[in-house]
């Protein structure tokens, strides 16, 4: 049975390999997963409860139900001071995932680029390979508290007329950088002088704790280049609910809803209810959220500077530590994979190889600490102690 090319050239990943003896192992503490630890809060599973007694469980319009259209664009006058139409610049889809392939595959030919800031999340590269499209790195350096550079995008330009796009997310997934206004004002410019789209992946924009998040699509000049995806996975913690959205130009907006006919259809209804409810109701459970994870965040930072070997650029967002990590084997820096599959064997903890993220991912580690206080404590014992037995 044949496989396409395009399958079997996608990258292998060592975080499979590391899962899979993770499963195998007993009194793993996992640091890996990017999925909130908290439960959906109870007045969005009350709007499910609410919809399945009231038999909506049949297919939703292609491009997301009125109502949540509509709240969405309510969110975007109230919170970014952005004017959306809600019929014509909103899809509503299965997670934020499946608008980010819609939208590559909206503006993506095979053979042409979209760029993409590395560390990244890790589906971007492989969703740009999977269209026989090429993605070019733009490096997020240590040096320069992994914030985007434009001189370093001009510099990945090598042909502007096969660039179509840019991919990022602020906050950052895995770095929890939130990216300044001087460094997206640099991109805008980019943006318009080699005429690209700028695809903002928002799905953290709740948890920044210094800082401020600032939207793309609201830089003057922006409107009409920018896609933001966005998802309910984190703000509300309801990753099972497969639901997120995209705000964007009517024209590629238009292009990924005809594409959602032949891909998911519809996202699913009971889903797009709660969604509408958790826009619209209360929304203290976010700031507790946050609350909690910046606590959480202090705990890492601290704990991580007191082992010898990782060296940490403070995140700002997200729920993530992006450590480099100095220690050696056989005369040479021990590389990621190796390091977290002998913290997961010796230590008991998980974490994930930064070349899950991307080429210039190598050297570093990614500690999510979206678990409880005292586990993430117990973790961060244990690799204190694997640490002080490789010799530093």
């Amino acid at each position: 049975m044949q496989i396409s090319e395009r399958e079997l050239e996608l990258r292998k990943s060592d975080f499979v390999r590391i899962v899979k003896l993770a499963e195998e192992s007993k009194g793993v503490i996992s640091l890996g997963p990017g999925e909130p630890d908290f439960t959906t809060p109870a007045f969005i599973r009350q709007a499910t409860k609410r919809a399945l007694d009231a038999e909506k469980t049949h297919y939703s319009p292609i491009s997301g139900r009125k109502e949540l259209k509509e709240a969405v664009a309510a969110k975007f006058r109230r919170e970014k001071h952005i004017s959306i139409d809600p019929e014509s610049q909103v899809i509503v889809t299965c997670g934020s995932n499946e608008a980010l392939l819609l939208a590559f595959m909206a503006v993506l030919d095979p053979g042409e680029e979209a760029l993409v800031p590395d560390p990244c999340f890790l589906s971007y590269i492989p969703t740009v390979e999977s269209l026989n499209a090429y993605p070019v790195s733009v490096p997020l350096l240590e040096e320069d508290g992994f914030q985007l550079r434009g001189d370093r995008v001009r510099a990945a330009i090598r042909d502007p007329k096969r660039v179509r796009a840019i991919i990022l997310s602020s906050p950052s997934n895995p770095t929890g950088t939130v990216f300044k206004r001087k460094s997206l004002e640099e991109l805008a410019d980019l943006a318009i002088e080699y005429d690209f789209l700028v695809f903002m992946d928002e799905a953290y924009e709740k948890f920044v704790y210094k800082g401020k998040h600032i939207s793309m699509a609201s830089l003057n000049g922006m409107e009409d280049r920018v896609v933001t995806f966005q998802s309910f996975s984190k703000s509300y913690a309801m990753p099972g609910y497969r639901i997120g959205y995209a705000v964007g130009p009517e024209k590629i907006i238009g292009a990924m809803t005809r594409l959602h006919t032949y891909a998911g259809l519809s996202a699913p209804t009971m889903s797009q209810i709660a969604a509408t409810r958790a826009l619209t109701g209360p929304q203290g459970c976010i700031a507790r959220m946050k609350n909690e994870y910046n606590r959480r965040r202090k705990l890492v930072i601290k704990r991580i500077s007191d082992i010898g070997g990782l060296e940490l650029v403070e995140p700002d967002g997200a729920f993530y530590a992006f450590p480099s990590i100095h220690f050696k084997k056989r005369g040479k820096l021990m590389p990621s994979a190796v390091f977290a599959e002998a913290l997961l064997k010796k230590a008991g903890v998980l974490v994930v190889p930064g070349t899950e993220f991307g080429r210039y991912g190598e050297g570093f580690i990614r500690i999510s600490y979206a678990t409880s206080y005292p586990l993430i404590k117990e973790a961060m014992d244990k690799m204190e102690d694997f640490a002080s037995g490789l010799g530093l």
